[in-house]
């Protein structure tokens, strides 16, 4: 179907993380840096050695707190020289920039890409209560194909959206609501032992089932926890990052397709567009879903977890429920854990990069207490609704 993999030549040389705050005390350009310096290190790198800089999505809105920092400031104020940049809302969501950064290496404009995520939504949910309302009125939610046919009906939120599959999926396939309390629950055990995690405190299935109903069948704790922070990734040229101090992890496989009209109504309410960047990913690998060793699925509503562990194939379709059912098979000791930093339902929204980020921190072995067995490949996806983009990553 491919004639050559092009994303294989692309490898992970370094990672960096901010302070997750809710809310930080830092600016976003400082959380940026700290991030992005960070990395650059971890790779070995000098600044001079970037030439390429990715993120998603850009600056939004002039700098609305869902992405305060696009990739012209961050070039002015570290002072690069790059030979290419870039960023944008559309596209796989928001791995949308580890994708395009690496076809930018592998088209050789470039051999080193910084590519981060910046969001400062808790901080701007101090002055304005609705900053992420989907009803909150603004150039781009209005101008959108998604949002404008939703927010002229007081969509007030994601959730409201979201709680369509989470229903449809119980009622074709039985799934049950203690069974979509694991997820929940499986993170917030995660987080207790991450240091940078928002919520350490334990979770009970009781608190779970008694916490507020947002948007039926979704509660409360099925929903990510906004807060400040910064995630970046260094992307080399494969043959480069083997100089680097880090065992490479080399991008087996991207996803990114979307061969259907999908809108968050359309086609397959238990599959939603991961479906097709799943299918994509899979048939650029020799790699199968047994080989899994750490799977880090986007969890903005914890039913978005459930319809990635099947579009993935890490278990059979309508059967996510059962393979979730008491926690113990997606635990950190489990035969497929999950989330193993908190995820965003618990860890923080670091919005798809932080994904990745935990993805790099277990195959190299640095989670410290929430380590789990050594392993070679891990798989991280992310976005809901229309938008879905899924990384399989080997360390070589």
């Amino acid at each position: 179907m491919f004639d050559r993999i092009l994303e294989k030549d692309v490898a992970i040389s370094g990672i960096g993380m901010s302070e997750v705050g809710r809310p930080s005390p830092l600016s976003a350009m400082k959380l940026t840096t700290d991030a992005c310096l960070q990395a650059i290190a971890d790779a070995g790198l000098s600044k001079d050695d970037i030439d390429g800089v990715a993120c998603w999505p850009g600056d939004n809105n002039n700098g609305d707190a869902f992405s305060p920092v696009g990739p012209n400031a961050l070039i002015s104020t570290l002072g690069l020289k790059v030979n290419w940049f870039g960023g944008g809302y559309e596209g796989p969501g928001p791995l949308a920039g580890i994708i395009n950064g690496a076809m930018a290496i592998a088209a050789g404009f470039c051999n080193h890409v910084l590519v981060f995520r910046t969001i400062t939504e808790s901080t701007k949910r101090q002055t304005d209560k609705t900053a992420s309302a989907l009803n909150n009125k603004t150039i781009g939610r209005d101008t959108s194909f998604f949002w404008q046919w939703y927010t002229p009906f007081d969509v007030m939120s994601a959730i409201n959206l979201a709680a369509m599959y989470a229903q449809r999926h119980m009622f074709e396939y039985g799934t049950k609501e203690e069974q979509l309390a694991q997820i929940a629950l499986t993170c917030r055990a995660n987080a207790q032992v991450n240091p940078n995690a928002v919520f350490r405190t334990p979770l009970s299935m009781d608190e779970y089932m008694s916490s507020r109903m947002i948007s039926s069948p979704l509660r409360l704790f099925d929903c990510d926890v906004h807060c400040d922070a910064s995630t970046a990734i260094i992307l080399s040229r494969s043959d480069l990052a083997k100089d680097g101090p880090n065992q490479p992890i080399r991008i087996e496989a991207i996803g990114s397709a979307l061969h259907q009209p999908w809108s968050w109504d359309q086609i397959n309410l238990t599959g939603m567009a991961a479906i097709d960047a799943a299918k994509m990913m899979w048939a650029r690998t020799d790699y199968k879903p047994s080989d899994v060793g750490n799977a880090q699925l986007y969890d903005g509503f914890s039913i978005f977890t459930l319809i990635w562990l099947e579009a993935l194939g890490l278990c059979p379709p309508g059967e996510a429920g059962n393979f979730i059912e008491g926690g113990q098979r997606i635990a950190r000791d489990g035969e497929l854990p999950i989330n193993t930093n908190g995820g965003q339902l618990s860890g923080g929204r670091t919005h798809g990069l932080g994904y990745v980020h935990e993805a790099c921190t277990q195959l190299w072995g640095r989670a410290g207490e929430r380590q789990i067995n050594p392993h070679q490949v891990a798989v991280a996806a992310s976005g809901g609704g229309p938008l879905a983009g899924s990384l399989l990553l080997v360390k070589d």
